[in-house]
């Protein structure tokens, strides 16, 4: 038996038991990837696969038991690798951050900013998606950090930490009827909101549902009148005259959004949490505590390895 084949198992699992796309992922061959489970399966006395013809279809009961520990063996695998590397240049290599765009694109830049200069000879690698990618990057072992409000600590294979609180707030162009309650401090209501069409995130982004929550404690039912992932794209819109939009208040900057008036409505959507999160039981290079400490200064080197060594299921909050 060889990590090779292994590999072949979790990757052909991974890829929908599409043998085709296993081997692209593993840089080989089909027929490779088809000999690699072959001969785990006959090194192992088991049958591991359910098969129709020559095509893969799922994984048979014993070969499902053999998943989470074929899993746990190539992490380890990885994390002998990553402990090499971290004593052997302790200053060099990769860090891959995983994040959505809200994150990305109003968060992250200082820290990356700041961390780049610090940590010169590390490559750092910035990928973006909804919070359920950004989970799976760092299940699938593709991110070393996760950076999401929703669905990080949904997983007790990611060890979720808190970070950061924020709220939203609405923007408006400066002739819309509700611009002059951002300079009165006038309490904004559910009810005022509902009167008119409303932009917002998609389901599942940046808060999202903290503001259906709120509408629906009242027995209110907004006007949606459009949905986007991003609040750039929402502010776009917002300032056409589509409708009023409903931000994170960390996407709003005074000089840059200079057309829109930024009315507070901490009061009416409950805040939100910023989760930083890894994999449980993988190796993290020191750099990568101190790009985590950088973004939520809290987060310790002890408190990071703290709650990693927590069960699975504990909820880990400072």
């Amino acid at each position: 038996m060889n990590f090779q084949q292994l590999r072949a198992l979790r990757e052909a699992v991974r890829r929908g038991f599409n043998l085709t796309a296993a081997a692209e992922a593993l840089h080989t061959s089909q027929p490779g990837v088809s000999r690699q489970t072959r001969e785990l399966e006959d090194e192992l006395g088991i049958v591991v696969f359910e098969r129709a013809g020559k095509r893969l279809t799922g994984l048979t009961e014993p070969g499902r038991a053999l998943l989470p520990i074929v899993e746990r063996l190539l992490l380890e695998a990885e994390n002998l690798e990553r402990a090499g590397a971290d004593y052997a240049a302790q200053r060099r290599g990769t860090l891959t951050i995983a994040a959505t765009h809200s994150q990305a694109r109003y968060a992250l830049p200082p820290v990356v900013r700041d961390f780049c200069a610090a940590y010169p000879q590390v490559q750092l690698r910035l990928h973006q998606g909804s919070p359920r990618q950004v989970a799976q990057l760092l299940l699938d072992g593709e991110a070393d950090i996760g950076v999401a409000t929703e669905a990080l600590a949904g997983y007790e294979q990611l060890v979720a930490m808190p970070s950061w609180r924020w709220t939203h707030l609405v923007v408006v162009p400066h002739g819309h009827p509700l611009a002059p309650m951002a300079g009165r401090g006038d309490a904004l209501t559910l009810e005022q909101l509902a009167g008119f069409p409303l932009i917002t995130y998609e389901p599942g982004y940046t808060g999202r549902a903290h503001i259906d929550e709120a509408f629906a404690r009242r027995g209110l039912a907004p006007n949606l009148v459009l949905s986007a992932m991003d609040a750039d794209v929402i502010k776009t819109y917002v300032e056409l005259g589509m409708g009023v939009g409903i931000i994170a208040a960390m996407a709003y900057d005074e000089q840059r959004d200079a057309a829109l008036a930024a009315i507070d409505a901490r009061h009416l959507f409950a805040s939100n949490m910023t989760r930083v999160a890894v994999r449980r039981g993988a190796f993290l290079r020191g750099y990568a505590f101190d790009f985590i400490r950088a973004f939520a200064p809290p987060l310790t080197r002890a408190l990071v390895e703290r709650a990693m060594a927590q069960e699975p299921g504990s909820r880990f909050e400072i």
